[in-house]
């Protein structure tokens, strides 16, 4: 099987088990769980919860433990995309080629069903204590899900970034959006899988290096996509971060660096997860593929 059909497979499976937690769309509050559901299946790579799921295997993890984790981080990813399409924030109408949620539900309830992903992220997460009563160690996957997702993670730098629209961004400030903004999630995914595994401190630290440079060289990656990319091949409008006055990777250091950077940081990340002494070949690439995808 070519790592193609491998990742279209895993991210099969990895999709199935998201969907086994999605909310049933029933009661007086059945739109917003609609919403919700609408959210959640409109495609996507299941990129974080896949990460998360090949680090949990990597450090030799082979329950159930880590699924509850898995949908909560694509719940919780999925409600940044929510609001970030919303008119107050990036006023985007197609996300994954389908119209996005404020478009179809309007925006009161677009802004309720993020918050209801958010939230509902984490009584899904929960779950885990359950299934596995006796792992010592969902209590500290606990603690870096909600961590990393919150103020002094993905909200923060989504906040930091809010703010910097149209104005002139330092590298320093950019370095830091993108590292609360994007890495963080997926710091999160991988550092959960291995805490869930029961992966040493050292090994957790060395995972989250390599998860924080998969994160970087992802959004610079990004960023070219929005750039050189078609609204076909994204699934949503090309150029908005020019539209909206963003300073990107690429306005700070041109097509090109940004280009070199991509694949020198996503090599970094490769090489560091070479030092475990722990291997999956299939994480390997997928870390390898992040560089060249078209979308």
């Amino acid at each position: 099987m070519t790592f193609k059909e491998e990742l279209a497979k895993r991210s099969e499976e990895v999709q199935a088990v998201v969907y086994a937690y999605l909310p049933a769309e029933e009661g007086f509050q059945k739109t917003l769980l609609e919403a919700m559901n609408y959210s959640m299946t409109a495609g996507g790579k299941r990129l974080r919860p896949l990460l998360m799921q090949e680090t949990y295997r990597l450090f030799g993890g082979n329950g159930k433990v880590v699924e509850p984790f898995m949908a909560a981080i694509e719940m919780i990813h999925t409600h940044s995309l929510v609001h970030d399409d919303l008119p107050a924030m990036d006023n985007d109408e197609y996300r994954r080629g389908k119209k996005t949620t404020h478009v179809v539900y309007g925006e009161a309830m677009a802004i309720l069903a993020g918050d209801g992903l958010l939230n509902y992220a984490y009584e899904t997460a929960c779950r885990a204590f359950a299934l596995e009563p006796g792992n010592p160690h969902i209590g500290e996957a606990m603690t870096v899900l909600t961590t990393k997702t919150g103020v002094y993670g993905m909200l923060g730098g989504q906040a930091v970034d809010v703010q910097s629209v149209g104005g002139t961004l330092s590298r320093e400030k950019l370095d830091f959006i993108y590292r609360l903004k994007t890495s963080a999630l997926i710091e999160c995914s991988m550092m959960t899988g291995a805490i869930l595994a029961g992966a040493s401190e050292e090994e957790i630290r060395t995972i989250g290096q390599v998860a924080s440079d998969v994160g970087l060289a992802f959004q610079i990656q990004d960023d070219i996509l929005d750039v050189t990319s078609t609204s076909q091949e994204l699934g949503k409008p090309t150029g908005s971060d020019e539209r909206n006055h963003k300073t990107t990777y690429v306005t700070v250091e041109g097509l090109d660096k940004a280009k070199a950077d991509v694949a020198a940081v996503s090599e970094r990340a490769v090489c560091t997860l070479a030092r475990l002494p722990q291997k999956n070949e299939f994480l390997k690439e997928l870390i390898g593929a992040l560089v060249t995808r078209r979308n």
